[in-house]
């Protein structure tokens, strides 16, 4: 019998409340383990350098720290710990500096129990996720076409160009947030395949991610 791999999560959440409530609920999933918890980044940071935990599940408000600053400090030491932020924030200045702090994914405090199982698990694997809150927020960063330029619209048309109708319909499935677990259940098909789409999408896109996927797919209107 194949044991299931267990994932070794740290949460760093101020809030007792919440953190409980995270623990509690992520502890009745089979497979996943709250191995360290903390209400501040200096405390978390020691605890995840000690652990060394698959993912750090971390929050953007801080008291000594904001979430932004120990992500970077995560990923300087060991760039293979996972980042989740989870946050109830969704401003424009955090969106663009939650953007480039090198986290693996990014979701909102609101988000049902099951995506978020979804996700760290998709996480685990290498996937990155963006929150479709956030990628409308960061809509907002980017600045509008002069009137009377094209620019967008003809970079969207040779990108749709590039994309075969599957890979179009699943990149509009990654603008809304859907990992790859939930974009096969969503087009019936496996997750490999999922997977495999995705991976083509990026390289087709000349970009790194799936979070930067979703923002230059909307940016560009290519979705």
């Amino acid at each position: 019998m194949i044991k299931t791999k267990i994932i070794e999560i740290v949460l760093i959440e101020d809030y007792k409340l919440t953190r409980i409530g995270l623990r509690s609920t992520l502890n009745e999933y089979e497979g996943i383990n709250i191995a360290g918890e903390s209400e501040n980044a200096e405390e978390g940071l020691k605890i995840v350098k000690e652990i060394k935990p698959d993912i750090v599940l971390m929050d953007l408000g801080l008291p000594d720290m904001n979430g932004i600053e120990a992500t970077q400090q995560i990923k300087s030491f060991d760039e293979n710990i996972k980042v989740i932020i989870l946050t109830s924030h969704d401003r424009d200045e955090e969106v663009l500096a939650a953007l480039g702090s090198g986290a693996n994914a990014y979701c909102l405090k609101d988000i049902e129990p099951n995506t978020l199982v979804n996700i760290i698990k998709d996480v685990s694997n290498g996937a990155t996720w963006l929150d479709p809150a956030i990628a409308k927020a960061a809509l907002k960063l980017f600045p509008k076409p002069e009137s009377g330029r094209d620019y967008n619209s003809s970079t969207a048309t040779d990108i749709k160009s590039k994309l075969s109708a599957r890979e179009y319909e699943v990149l509009a499935l990654v603008v809304k947030g859907m990992s790859n677990t939930e974009i096969a259940k969503e087009l019936f098909v496996s997750v490999h395949t999922a997977k495999a789409h995705v991976c083509s999408i990026l390289q087709k896109l000349c970009v790194d991610d799936r979070v930067q996927a979703a923002v230059k797919a909307v940016t560009e209107n290519i979705v």
